[in-house]
């Protein structure tokens, strides 16, 4: 015989017809064998009723391998149960809700395992699984009477996601609405695998994405997760992976499995795996109570006690179990738990349970001698040794601990969703009538699943109940943290709410020790100003510091960029400033030396040029060869003059008089004794061949001489303001060392070194000429003329300015370049004059003022007796050198 389906099962294709009747078969079949297997094990309440509800609940704990139930739970079964319970009571007794109409209930033991709670779930559908009993007969020939079994129109449950999960692929086939309380995997959101899935709690996708708000509020970048094996742990883990990938800026050092059956010293390596990652303080713990309490164990064991800073998800909550006697690796654990109250009326009913007046909860002898530690007595059983007899007096909070387990309000919240279904479905259906109409007789599974969606009424805890479009409640959770330092009452204190986004009070946050920073979780800190990011590769939370060096700052947050030439990086290299302009100054040490030495010799010149005019007539004066020696001296004071235009603030005049008078002082100068020892070394010569006079040797002749080589420097000069302009520039680029901070902007005359030296440069021809001149007039009688004195004042000067072209081209890479270079220069320059004046002018001077006497007119001397003198000196010269080599012949010839 084939089952059929009762008018009120769900539509289905030709094909999906076939599927549920082969399903149907095949779950009877299990359902028979659990029924033979179970013994006389009480499985289900039933509570007569006009309309019966269905209950799934945890009352047993999952059995050892081979059993299906093991000890029984107080709290997530009894407690959750009796909710049932107490909300029928009370929707059963209120005159505005299903008037004249009574819930009943079927409620089942899921024994905490999935496939145990598909089995027991058949009893729902057993309704709607009809067999065709025409060819069955009882002994006297007349047909059976088979009673019809209870339709169960929704389901209250299940508790864990797996169970419930389970069931409702088998409900949905049968279209009966599921509404659970505690269910939260994210999977059951999918309304297309389970469209009559409903749930009074929010989904873990929304404490997932809680807490990602919670991990950022933190400021954590970095966190590991931990997932015990299972649809709970892995979808709560999963949903949070893919939040915070969606959310960006938040990365996953490790995600780890708790296996369901951990082997010895499992804990231990997931301990030491964690630490593989230590920045990764935080850890994101979607587990069991019994895997949360092992991961504390096993981190205090590692001697790691607040190293890792949990957050925890609702199966952790505010719950004591998990972190007892591991207090102090729990402190300052951040956790969540949907937004919930403790039911009043739920405590005066239940503390009121007692043996006699609870009779219909086939459980609560089982749960009074567990929670009594007492044991009933029953006809033919002893008691054994040292066990306690229950009274029936005990009350519960009384001679027991009691504290209403968190679920309740919504297990009352998901039954009065039902019942608020079922009245606007009776309203709509049976207008005027006060009990069950023919329209809701049966009550079509897929028109209820609508008016379940479209409740909206304050539950028991005065919080509104609604539904999506997928099923599930919108998310309202308390966000705890244990605390137990520097607090009076150590545990759980509530720190915020996430109702669609977060409110968190930093300030009632404590950490380990009663610390109130908010300890770190990043892979990589902040880092500094003026440091950019280099990434590392594949993991966008970790990268290293890397500091914008020289001249660069930090144009965002991962690239440094050069500042402009005219500017330099801030102290913490977040931008560019200005680069400060420089320039010589007065007070400036490089400054004072030149511009004493300038003053002592401007000084020297004008009292040497002063005598000189005082004393014009005199034959000393006359001797040195006035015309020139006013020429020379009017150099020499130019010379002396240019240190003040080398140091004085860079403009376009100063630059037009240093570019004028840098070159023309010394070309002056050295023009002058250029023609005087010309002029003394083509007299002699002159005189050693004949007694006529060389030509161009009077006072007009020399002058003519001096300006045509002074003429040339001033051409030069006056060509290069031709073509560029004097003018000021700020060079950026010479005193730009590695360290910006010594960078500067200096204010100077557009004249590079090489325009400086071209300046100097015939000047400096003329002095080589000069010396020249001065070695080959050498041999002249020192009676004669002035070619020795000039002799010691070029030779002097050549090395004066040896010393100084080293010295300027040397110091190009020194910070204090313009400085030195200038110093140099001016220094140079101003020796060099002091030389020529004083060899020249200075013995001259003290003759015609301390020695008057010696300031007289001697005999005249012609041109003949200057040739005689020239001719004679001459030839001693030749004795001299053929005397040398006779002894050198002599020597010779001895030697052979």
């Amino acid at each position: 015989m084939m089952p059929h389906l009762g008018t009120a099962g769900p539509c289905l294709c030709f094909g999906s017809f076939f599927l549920v009747h082969f399903l149907c078969g095949l779950l009877l079949g299990l359902a028979a064998g659990s029924r033979a297997t179970s013994g006389t094990q009480p499985h289900s309440i039933k509570i007569e009723g006009d309309i019966t509800l269905g209950g799934l609940f945890p009352v047993h704990s999952r059995g050892p391998a081979g059993v299906p139930c093991g000890d029984i739970k107080k709290e997530k079964g009894i407690h959750r149960m009796e909710a049932m319970l107490y909300a029928l009571d009370q929707i059963n007794s209120d005159p505005d809700l299903l008037p004249n109409i009574t819930l009943g209930a079927r409620i089942l033991d899921t024994c905490s395992r999935d496939t145990y709670a598909l089995e027991q779930s058949l009893t729902f559908v057993q309704a709607l699984i009809q067999k065709d009993n025409s060819d069955v007969r009882c002994s006297n020939g007349e047909p059976p009477i088979i009673p019809k079994p209870e339709r169960v129109i929704g389901v209250i449950g299940a508790s864990a996601s797996s169970v419930s999960i389970m069931v409702a692929n088998v409900l949905r086939l049968f279209a009966i609405p599921q509404i659970s309380y505690a269910s939260t995997a994210p999977e059951l959101s999918d309304n297309n695998r389970y469209d009559f899935f409903s749930r009074v709690v929010p989904p873990d996708s929304f404490q997932a994405q809680a807490m990602v708000d919670i991990v950022k509020a933190m400021g954590w970048n970095y966190v590991s997760t931990l997932a015990s094996e299972g649809n709970y742990g892995e979808s709560g883990v999963d949903a949070f992976l893919q939040i915070s990938r969606e959310a960006g800026g938040l990365c996953i050092a490790q995600s780890i499995k708790i296996p369901r059956e951990p082997r010895p010293g499992e804990f231990d390596k997931i301990i030491k795996r964690l630490m593989e990652t230590s920045n990764a303080r935080g850890v994101i713990i979607f587990a069991n109570e019994d895997d949360i309490k092992r991961v504390l164990e096993a981190a205090k064991r590692a001697n790691l006690t607040g190293h890792f800073l949990f957050v925890g998800s609702d199966s952790w909550g505010a719950k004591i179990a998990p972190i007892l006697n591991q207090e102090d690796v729990a402190e300052g654990a951040v956790t969540i738990l949907p937004k919930r109250a403790s039911i009043e009326g739920f405590d005066q009913y239940f503390t009121s349970r007692s043996l006699e007046n609870n009779r219909r909860n086939i459980w609560f002898a089982e749960f009074w001698e567990d929670d009594f530690k007492c044991k009933l007595t029953r006809p033919g059983i002893k008691l054994d040794s040292g066990q306690r007899k229950c009274t029936g007096e005990e009350r519960i909070g009384r001679d027991s601990p009691y504290e209403q387990e968190g679920k309740v309000q919504f297990v009352i919240d998901a039954v009065y969703a039902m019942a608020h279904a079922l009245h606007s479905m009776h309203i709509d259906l049976c207008p005027g009538s006060t009990s069950i109409c023919d329209r809701m007789d049966p009550v079509e599974g897929r028109l209820l699943l609508k008016y379940i969606r479209a409740v909206n009424f304050n539950g028991s805890a005065g919080t509104g109940v609604m539904f999506n479009e997928d099923g599930d409640a919108p998310g309202r959770y308390d966000i705890f943290q244990y605390q137990l330092s520097n607090t009076t009452s150590p545990g759980y204190k509530i720190i915020g709410q996430w109702t669609n986004h977060l409110r968190l009070s930093a300030e009632d946050m404590q950490w380990s020790g009663g610390d109130k920073q908010v300890p770190d979780s990043v892979c990589s800190f902040p880092c500094e100003p003026g440091e950019r990011k280099r990434m590392v590769k594949g993991v966008p939370c970790c990268w290293h510091c890397e500091l914008c060096d020289g001249y660069q700052f930090l144009l965002d947050e991962f690239n440094c960029d050069m500042c402009p030439f005219d500017m330099r990086p801030t102290l913490n290299r977040t931008g560019c400033r200005p680069t400060p302009i420089i320039k010589l100054e007065w007070s400036s040490p490089w400054a004072i030396i030149p511009v004493f030495l300038a003053v002592l010799g401007i000084l020297a010149t004008t009292g040497v040029i002063v005598t000189f005019i005082r004393f014009n007539d005199t034959p000393i004066v006359r001797a040195s060869g006035r015309e020139l020696s006013y020429v020379l001296l009017t150099g020499i004071f130019l010379i002396y003059l240019i240190t003040f235009l080398m140091i004085a603030e860079p403009g376009a005049v100063v630059c037009a008089f240093r570019r004028l008078l840098l070159g023309l002082g010394m070309c002056i100068s050295y023009a002058a004794m250029l023609t005087k020892t010309n002029r003394i070394y083509r007299i002699f010569e002159q005189g050693k061949k004949s007694v006529t006079p060389p030509k161009f040797i009077s006072p007009t002749s020399q002058l003519i001489i001096t300006f045509i080589l002074i003429s040339v420097q001033l051409l030069g000069i006056f060509i290069w303001f031709g073509v560029v302009p004097p003018h000021t520039i700020i060079d950026f680029e010479e005193l730009r060392p590695p360290n910006p901070e010594l960078a500067r902007g200096i204010l100077k005359c557009d004249m590079s070194d090489l325009s400086l030296i071209g300046c100097l440069s015939y000047s400096m021809v003329l002095m080589v000429t000069c010396t020249i001149y001065a070695i080959k007039s050498r041999g002249v009688p020192e009676t004669f003329n002035e070619a020795k004195p000039i002799g010691f004042t070029m030779y002097t000067t050549c090395i004066i300015w040896l010393a100084f072209v080293p010295i300027f081209f040397g110091t190009a890479q020194s910070t204090e370049k313009m400085f030195i270079q200038t110093t140099t220069l001016t220094v140079s320059m101003s020796l060099s004059a002091t030389v020529s004046l004083g060899m020249l002018y200075i013995p001259k001077v003290y003759v015609i003022i301390f020695h008057p006497e010696q300031n007289v007119q001697k005999r005249k001397r012609s041109f003949k007796a200057v040739a005689q003198a020239a001719a004679v000196s001459s030839r001693l010269s030749q004795k001299s050198s053929d005397k040398q080599n006779g002894e050198t012949k002599a020597e010779a010839d001895r030697s052979q």
